[in-house]
């Protein structure tokens, strides 16, 4: 690193900041709150390196003439990274073996096709991964049979972690954020003594693909459950209810929508029944 791209990464000026923080609600609708000035130098100094950049402003101007692909998905990527482990929260992988499985597998349903269920903003695969293993409980409980065949459909802004996901590979502290030994030793292969692959039968089900929420839904189809958990937070209120109108217009009549356990659907009300699930909500559309 030289003096001058040192120096640089070290602050970041408001104008600069501006201008970045304009980008990023652009490019995927984050509204980056005020002071961030230090939260963006941190995740981003790496990037001016390894790009020959030396200043935030050749940042800039770099994703403003948007030919460096690789440079735009970084820094989504950088600033868009959540956390994210198994089973997060519990009951909507319950509910999803205990109430809406067995509810979507009744005779009078068979003739709809396949369950799909969708996971939205699915960052790096463990809540993908995490309901392709509450399917599987479920598929085994009912005697290794399914009426239907269950789909689910994952997606991310991000395609680097969209590619991590599709790998399936973690490493061992990944797969102790939240799972189990039980379903480590039932649902993944070990690679060796720190990483463990999702075995096939759980990647087989998921469906990856690119997605950004501002775009539209029209290609992914109809689900009967949506999970857009721990997302909603990140958009100001306008974007927030264009996002939930569009998910109601991708669920099916009744279909589930799970979100995180500090959201709420707000200025989407009327198009959402809220149910309590004991623990926890689910919102069915109207």
């Amino acid at each position: 690193m030289n003096s001058q791209s040192k120096g640089a990464t070290q602050s970041l000026e408001q104008a600069e900041f501006d201008h970045f923080r304009q980008f990023l609600q652009d490019a995927c609708g984050i509204a980056l709150g005020e002071n961030k000035q230090y939260l963006v130098t941190n995740r981003v100094r790496r990037l001016l390196d390894e790009h020959g950049l030396h200043s935030f402003s050749e940042l800039i101007a770099a994703l403003k003439k948007n030919t460096n692909r690789r440079l735009r998905d970084q820094v989504i990527d950088v600033m868009t990274t959540n956390e994210t482990f198994w089973f997060r929260d519990g009951y909507p992988f319950e509910h999803l073996k205990s109430k809406l499985l067995p509810e979507l597998m009744l005779p009078a349903n068979k003739m709809f096709g396949p369950v799909r269920i969708w996971s939205a903003a699915c960052s790096s695969g463990q809540e993908p991964f995490s309901l392709s293993m509450a399917i599987e409980e479920y598929k085994r409980k009912a005697m290794g049979t399914l009426a239907r065949p269950v789909q689910v459909v994952a997606t991310d802004l991000s395609s680097i972690v969209l590619d991590q996901a599709r790998e399936g590979i973690y490493d061992r502290l990944s797969v102790m954020r939240g799972l189990s030994a039980e379903r480590r030793d039932q649902f993944f292969d070990p690679l060796d003594e720190n990483r463990w692959r999702v075995k096939p039968l759980l990647r087989e089900r998921i469906e990856f693909r690119a997605l950004n929420l501002l775009d539209s839904y029209a290609a992914l189809g109809r689900f009967d459950i949506v999970f857009c958990r721990n997302v909603l937070i990140y958009f100001n209120a306008e974007l927030k209810l264009k996002i939930l109108q569009k998910i109601h217009g991708c669920l099916k009549p009744g279909g589930v929508l799970f979100l995180g356990s500090s959201e709420g659907v707000g200025q989407a009300a009327s198009l959402f029944e809220m149910v309590r699930c004991e623990p926890g909500i689910l919102y069915r559309a109207i």
